[in-house]
């Protein structure tokens, strides 16, 4: 079956955007079932409000593979005592660590 570009209407902004077929084909590829409900626009702009990211536009900021430099969090690390960041907003009911210790003390991963 050939796929082609389709017209959808964004469920936020209601603008009509182009679901093209190498769009589809990528969806089908991750094993997508639904087809998107937001336009590009909005989808950035959700993703950018979702992962904290300060619109800087794309690209590799950080590393975080969100698109935008992650917002980061103050905390004193619980083992060490020392300054570092975090990548969540620590709630004060659990330890939080520095990279250093976190990696000393992390369990070990359940292999993939």
């Amino acid at each position: 079956m050939t796929l082609q570009d389709k017209t959808l209407q964004c469920s936020d902004c209601g603008v009509n955007f182009t679901f093209s077929a190498t769009e589809q084909e990528f969806f089908q590829s991750k094993g997508y079932t639904n087809e998107p409900k937001r336009c590009p626009s909005c989808r950035e702009a959700r993703k950018a409000e979702r992962y904290g990211s300060s619109g800087s536009g794309g690209g590799s900021g950080g590393g975080s593979g969100y698109g935008g430099r992650r917002q980061m969090y103050p905390a004193k690390c619980a083992q060490c005592g020392k300054d570092t960041e975090v990548p969540f907003q620590p709630r004060g009911d659990r330890p939080v660590y520095c990279s250093d210790c976190y990696t000393k003390i992390k369990p070990p991963s359940r292999g993939r």
